[in-house]
């Protein structure tokens, strides 16, 4: 006989002390989440994050210095809309430096951008990258490659995607000023070249993207250090 039937009694099995027969199970709650409750709740989460940062993020850092390392952080829908529609039109060979999970090298295909490459350490993310390509229907046709974005030659490339942390913006620009073309556009995202003037800008706040024209950028520089004192 279940509790709350008709015939049952306290004290048989089932009851409990305070508990009134018809009343439901569930009304009685379950027990209260305490202190400890609490401090385990916490400890299992901050095991689940270290797991995913150990597990998913942290391969592709392990050899590349401290000062250059970039926690991924997806591109919104937005940033990828206004980086690309400031490429709109180009053509030539498209990179992203710092690829993740593949989003901007897939759009950029899509637009009409080709070859469309990223550049990416972390294992994770390049597969991640691969299977994004494989349902856009572009497996074969846009390509990610595991290699420091320090060491890649950029002489081929027209067009440039850029979604790095402001403290790695400096020694890139140096990169970039040795190595691409003058008719090579650069698209940073979230943050800017903090020496450059963009030739354009896009969108507001975290939305906001910025190109830069490598034959003004170049011309700037040499005006500048033209008229520094020596």
């Amino acid at each position: 006989m279940e509790p709350g039937e008709p015939g049952w009694e306290p004290g048989e099995p089932g009851w409990e002390p305070g508990w009134e027969p018809g009343e439901p199970g569930w009304a009685r709650g379950g027990p209260a989440l305490g202190g400890r409750g609490l401090l385990a709740l916490a400890v299992a989460s901050g095991a689940a994050a270290w797991a995913t940062w150990a597990l998913v993020l942290m391969p592709g850092f392990r050899r590349v210095p401290l000062r250059l390392q970039v926690p991924y952080q997806p591109s919104s829908p937005r940033q990828v809309a206004n980086a690309l529609a400031l490429l709109r039109g180009r053509a030539g060979k498209t990179v992203d430096l710092g690829s993740g999970d593949g989003r901007l090298v897939v759009e950029a295909y899509k637009q009409g951008l080709r070859p469309a490459l990223g550049y990416e350490l972390n294992p994770w993310l390049l597969c991640l990258a691969n299977y994004r390509a494989w349902r856009a229907g572009y497996h074969g046709k846009v390509s990610f490659l595991k290699e420091d974005l320090w060491k890649v030659d950029l002489s081929d490339c027209n067009n440039v995607i850029v979604f790095l942390a402001p403290s790695v913006k400096p020694p890139l620009a140096t990169k970039l000023l040795a190595e691409l073309p003058d008719g090579a556009r650069v698209v940073s995202g979230r943050f800017p070249f903090p020496s450059w003037t963009p030739s354009s800008t896009l969108g507001q706040g975290l939305e906001q993207v910025w190109a830069y024209d490598m034959k003004e950028v170049r011309r700037a520089a040499q005006s500048s250090a033209q008229g520094s004192p020596v």
